[in-house]
């Protein structure tokens, strides 16, 4: 007997819902009608292709780029080249290197700077450690020699490499960091 009223229950919601669906469908029907009636597409006509007129290849004018006269030119350029990266290079490579080369320059804080015997130092804290750093001290991974130590900043020369494989100087600095950690 329990099981009348929920049958019941059951196919009067089952008709009600058919009921809404039927006329909700129709609606939409005429909105998705209306919508097709008020949008014009508009097509811009492509534009005719160019026409293809092939040339002829003439080999007149041209340099042979197996050339004898062109291999030893580029030969002659790329050890002009070698020889001027090599003199910038040479002098670090043949020195000892100091302690604080062993370090990135942007892992180095600078937090001080004094003058001792008249001579400025600058004070550069890395990994918790203090070190003491003098003009014509090396520093970092790029062959980084200090150039100028003042009371807020210590210039520095690096050597690098460009794009192009030479090797170039270019100058860095490490700025005074109040209240660094």
């Amino acid at each position: 007997m329990r099981w009348v009223p929920c049958v019941v229950l059951g196919s009067l919601a089952a008709a009600l819902l058919a009921g809404c669906s039927i006329s909700g469908e129709d609606e939409l029907r005429q909105w998705m009608s209306d919508q097709r009636n008020q949008v014009h597409p508009r097509v811009i006509p492509l534009v005719e292709p160019k026409k293809f007129i092939p040339q002829a290849y003439t080999q007149e004018g041209s340099v042979d780029p197996f050339s004898l006269q062109k291999l030893t030119q580029a030969l002659k350029r790329d050890a002009t080249q070698s020889v001027a990266n090599t003199a910038l290079i040479a002098p670090e490579l043949a020195r000892r290197k100091e302690a604080l080369e062993a370090y990135p320059v942007d892992s180095m804080v600078m937090v001080g700077s004094l003058r001792k015997a008249g001579q400025p130092v600058a004070l550069l804290k890395i990994d918790n450690l203090l070190y003491q750093v003098r003009v014509g001290n090396y520093l970092g991974l790029n062959y980084g020699r200090v150039m100028k130590i003042d009371e807020s900043e210590l210039t520095l020369r690096e050597i690098v490499q460009d794009s192009t494989g030479d090797w170039i100087e270019r100058p860095a600095s490490l700025v005074l960091q109040e209240g660094a950690k």
